[in-house]
């Protein structure tokens, strides 16, 4: 479902980033597959330092469908960004990857903190974002952020969700963890 990112996916993530519905949410633009293997190799480099951590996410038959991100890594905190290629949209993999993204930071890389700041415009994020139970917004409990985050977008842009590791933790345990055959078979 996730891998490590890796150069040779970059011409079939870049054909699903460049449609109209994904391309204004992507963090990373690129406008060129020449600048998107740049970026995808900054990417990696910058996950070696620490810096960030990347997943590239998988079909089913492990096909490159969208990548999952954690960027600023600051204070075992950072900043979730997630795209799928529109193909994938409403099929259940971003909750896949999600899950599995999260039990990795959480149990593996010692991540406490998963921050995701969802422009206000994005109704299909926001709505995403809203329908897990281990999120809370916290546009008034980090306001301080929040205002860091808008005013260097220019305006009241974002909406600010966290997921920290206990919530997380307490909602897998009572309901239990899902494999991605069961995902799978939802979608």
């Amino acid at each position: 479902m996730l891998k490590k990112r890796e150069l040779q996916d970059s011409q079939a993530l870049y054909d699903l980033m460049m449609h109209p519905d994904v391309f204004p949410f992507v963090r990373q633009k690129a406008y060129s597959y020449e600048e998107f293997l740049f970026l995808t190799k900054q990417t990696i480099e910058a996950e070696e330092r620490g810096e960030l951590i990347s997943r590239t996410i998988l079909d089913e038959w492990g096909s490159p469908i969208g990548t999952i991100n954690l960027f600023d890594i600051q204070d075992k905190a950072g900043f979730l960004g997630t795209w799928l290629g529109k193909p994938y949209h409403g099929k259940g993999y971003n909750q896949i990857a999600k899950d599995a993204f999260f039990a990795e930071l959480f149990y593996e890389l010692d991540i406490e903190t998963i921050f995701m700041r969802v422009k206000k415009v994005n109704i299909r994020s926001t709505k995403a974002v809203e329908k897990l139970p281990y999120v809370t917004l916290a546009n008034e409990t980090r306001k301080h952020l929040l205002d860091e985050l808008n005013e260097a977008a220019g305006g009241d842009i974002y909406n600010l969700f966290e997921v920290s590791k206990d919530l997380y933790t307490l909602h897998t345990m009572r309901c239990g963890h899902f494999t991605e055959e069961d995902h799978l078979k939802e979608a």
